[in-house]
Parts: C-alpha cells; structure tokens; sequence
C-alpha cells in the first residue's frame, strides 16, 4: 500500500504537468495537497507494518514482575510423560527414584550458578502479558526444584546468557501451559522446599576418599557448605565435586555425622545420620531442615 501511494503521487503529478505552463500554480497547489497525506499514509503503513512483525515474532509485551518475584520464560524437554529428564547436571542419577518426580526443573546458567542452584526450589506462575496467551490460568502456580542445567547455545537461544530461564520436563510445563504454545512467560520467585523425611545422604567414593550425594533437602534447598565427621576425626570441610555432590579427601570408617549449612545461612546438624557398617552405594536418611 505505501508502494501504491508513491505511485499515486507520480500519477497525480504527471497529469498535472501534462495540462502545461498555464496550470503550474494548480500543480504546486496540488503538490502541497497531496504530499501531507501521503506522508501521513506512509508514516501509518510504518506502524502497521511494525505491529505485524512483532506479532509475527511474538514479541508480545509482557506486564511487569510484581515486587519479590523475577522474569523470566518456561519451555520444556523430554516425553510426555517425563522420560529423559531424570539424570542432569545436579548429579542426581534418578530424579523419580528420590523422590522429586517430574516437578523439577533445568535452569539457565544464570540462575544455576555453576550448580549452587542444585536442591532449590522456586515458585513458578503465567505471566499476564497482551499478546497470545498459552497458560491456562494466571493464577495457577507450580513449584519446581532445580536438578539440571539448561546450557547455553540450547534450541531457541532461550537459555543464553543473562536469561533467566526454567526448561521443565513436559508434565511439569502442561500444568502451567499448553503444549503448543512452546513457550511461555512467567514469574518466579525462590521458596521454601517442602520434602517428606530427613535430609538424605548416598555414600560413593572408595575407602580412601568419600563422594555423597546429598539430596531431598527442606528449607532453602540448596547447600552452600558441607562438614563430615566419623569418630575419629573432628568436622572435615567436603567441596563441591559438581551439583549435589560433595567429596571428602579423608578415609573414614564408622558412623558419619554431617553440617550442612544452606543458601539462607541456617545450619543443620544430622548426627550419626549414617550409622556403622555402611557401604558405598547406600543411601541413609538424617534430620531435616523446619
């Protein structure tokens, strides 16, 4: 339409040369007529033209973060029903198997910290926005516990760096979403994890040093820092190996007592949480965080 206009204002000005040098004052009368609207057509197209390609990209506009929560978008991975989002970069070998189900979720780097987001949890609802809408409801929300990452360079650029991003296993995305949409964005915040039981501890390494893996956390959900003791040694500060996994370069034999200490500072001690006779490849269950 705007090229349609140009034309028009050709058109209109060849025929208004055509009528001679007696009819110039007509031309510029009519020049000065014609040029307003068209600019003023043309600025229109502009604009026409702008809100189409951002409806095309889905570039929708998406309302503010109320105070205490963040921004960010949800996309899912795996099966239908979950398969293929058990494993990840937490360390956790079997996310059904301890408990977590497919509420979980991969973060983008941002959020995961090089794996000091492992065990959090976080609050997840539709964001109003005025575009196209995929959630089913606003006011519904899911809570997630961050056991994988979503790396940079994944489909979609979603979870490039500084995006805050939760990729979720498929039933876990439906229940805020519908599946066709792909996408969708939403509102998070960090809360507290509800676990049943104790804190649990899963003993690997070799008798010369210890790898465990501590997971079904309460509270804040995440560990910042682990101490492990046996009867014969005093507190040993583990490192973390990667995600949930702490490692202890210390042979130890006979109970094993742990302090974890969690992302909002408080302190757990779980005494003689692993009790005498153990084996690697066991998992024991201490205290847990109130």
């Amino acid at each position: 339409m705007v090229a349609s206009g140009y034309s028009f204002e050709r058109e209109a000005g060849e025929g208004i040369r055509g009528v001679g040098t007696a009819c110039a004052a007509t031309k510029r009368q009519a020049d000065k007529t014609i040029r307003p609207h068209l600019s003023k057509t043309v600025m229109k197209m502009s604009n026409l033209k702008l809100v189409v390609l951002f409806l095309a990209l889905g570039l929708t506009t998406v309302i503010a973060a109320p105070r205490g929560w963040g921004d960010a978008h949800i996309t899912y991975y795996g099966s239908p029903n979950g398969a293929g989002t058990e494993g990840g970069a937490c360390g956790y070998q079997n996310t059904y198997k301890l408990g977590y189900g497919s509420m979980t979720a991969a973060l983008s780097s941002r959020l995961f910290q090089g794996g000091k987001a492992c065990g959090g949890c976080y609050q997840l609802r539709c964001a109003p926005n005025r575009g196209r809408n995929w959630c089913w409801s606003y006011a519904r929300a899911i809570v997630v516990t961050a056991t994988n990452l979503c790396p940079q360079g994944s489909h979609g650029g979603w979870c490039d760096y500084p995006k805050s991003h939760f990729d979720l296993p498929m039933p876990a995305f439906t229940s805020l979403a519908r599946r066709e949409g792909g996408v969708a964005p939403v509102w998070y915040r960090k809360v507290r994890c509800a676990k049943r039981g104790g804190v649990r501890f899963t003993i690997g390494g070799n008798p010369w040093f210890l790898m465990v893996l501590i997971h079904n956390v309460g509270g804040a959900g995440d560990v910042v820092s682990v101490k492990v003791k046996c009867p014969y040694t005093g507190w040993v500060s583990a490192y973390r190996n990667w995600g949930c996994l702490w490692t202890v370069r210390t042979k130890m034999t006979g109970p094993l007592s742990f302090t974890l200490v969690t992302s909002d500072g408080r302190t757990l001690y779980s005494m003689n949480a692993v009790r005498n006779g153990w084996k690697f490849g066991q998992t024991w269950e201490g205290s847990q965080f109130r």
